[in-house]
């Protein structure tokens, strides 16, 4: 059995732990080192997102321990119609998946966006095909690919 718990910013390092875990699964799949896992940075990052409320989160709890964790935060598109919710982050630990935790986290950030109006839900999938299984994921859970792939360039060394 599992809760979906709404984050405050003293839960920042729960989030932290759980957002290195994913990025650390993606750059072990891929073999490519493109994101900074420091636990640390990771922790007051949240914090201050969370507290200037940039930023929600959700933690799936099984019992003491994160099993899992969404975050959101909150765009403005022409092409969307107005706000929409981007999810940065979504993680559920290798033990816990398939047990509908990610559902259930979806949910959570379902009702969160309603609430908002915003009119859509965005993600982007960790790279193809290596996380295939994650794609099938979000197509299972409603999501529709939309094409193009994920581009970044750096304003910041």
């Amino acid at each position: 059995m599992f809760k979906i718990a709404l984050v405050r910013p003293d839960e920042a390092a729960a989030v932290a732990s759980m957002v290195k875990a994913l990025l650390e699964e993606i750059m072990a799949a891929t073999g490519s080192n493109h994101f900074k896992a420091n636990e640390e940075e990771l922790r007051a990052r949240c914090r201050d997102f969370l507290r200037q409320g940039h930023y929600t989160a959700w933690l799936a709890w099984a019992g003491n321990v994160a099993a899992g964790v969404l975050t959101l935060t909150e765009a403005r598109a022409l092409y969307a119609g107005g706000a929409f919710g981007v999810i940065p982050e979504f993680y559920v630990a290798p033990g816990y998946r398939s047990k509908g935790i990610g559902a259930a986290l979806l949910a959570a950030a379902r009702e969160h966006g309603k609430a908002r109006g915003w009119t859509r839900l965005e993600v982007t999938t960790p790279p193809l095909p290596e996380f295939d299984r994650a794609l099938r994921f979000y197509q299972a859970n409603g999501f529709e690919v939309t094409g193009g792939k994920k581009l970044k360039t750096m304003l910041t060394s």
